[in-house]
């Protein structure tokens, strides 16, 4: 099990820029592959950005490819998301979360610990 601690957030007028830290700890982090998921009022969950374990290979979804870049450090135990050109849909609470595994996924349910989440407000 891994336990996440998401930082970062906070409130950025549109095109802004943020970047989301999640901390770590567990001594399985370099094994977990890493993803991003945000949440709006009253929508459902939805996937953001994901890396392997190595960070050899990502993914994004459609609505922020060109603008989001998730990275992270095995060493000091932390994964990255870098938001620039920031919209007001962007509005939500942002997780991340880890699952056990080499392959990356975009189903929340395929991850088995997440964080508490941190809120960005893009305002317009």
């Amino acid at each position: 099990q891994v336990h996440l601690v998401e930082s970062g957030g906070g409130l950025v007028q549109a095109g802004g820029s943020l970047r989301l830290s999640c901390a770590a700890s567990g001594r399985t982090f370099s094994s977990v592959a890493m993803g991003w998921f945000r949440q709006a009022p009253g929508k459902e969950r939805e996937f953001v950005a994901a890396i392997t374990w190595s960070g050899g290979s990502t993914e994004y979804a459609d609505s922020v490819k060109g603008r989001f870049s998730i990275s992270r450090d095995n060493i000091k135990m932390t994964v990255y998301l870098q938001m620039n050109s920031l919209k007001p849909e962007g509005t939500a609470v942002y997780y991340c979360a880890a699952r056990t595994g080499r392959l990356i996924k975009r189903d929340p349910a395929d991850f088995g610990s997440w964080g508490q989440g941190t809120q960005v407000t893009v305002s317009s």
